[in-house]
């Protein structure tokens, strides 16, 4: 394999990776007391009464870096 198709390659393997994954930001919430009010599309709604949080599920995907770090900041979570 040359150079630029082992390149190539790990750069279409980066770009389908996540920060993290769907489930464990629900489970994230639901640990802190938020539950799932609704749900439109990809979209879901979880509250615990004080802030409102939306989750995007846009299948295997997962979430970005910056999407879970807004996430935790609208839910009032500090990251361990």
């Amino acid at each position: 394999m040359d150079l630029i198709r082992i390149i190539t390659i790990f750069a279409q393997e980066y770009n389908n990776m996540s920060f993290k994954k769907v489930k464990d930001v629900v489970d994230l919430l639901q640990t802190n007391g938020f539950k799932k009010v609704r749900q439109k599309g990809s979209h879901m709604v979880y509250t615990d009464g004080l802030h409102v949080v939306i989750v995007p599920d846009h299948g295997s995907k997962g979430i970005e870096k910056g999407t879970y770090y807004n996430i935790l900041r609208q839910a009032g979570i500090k990251e361990k």
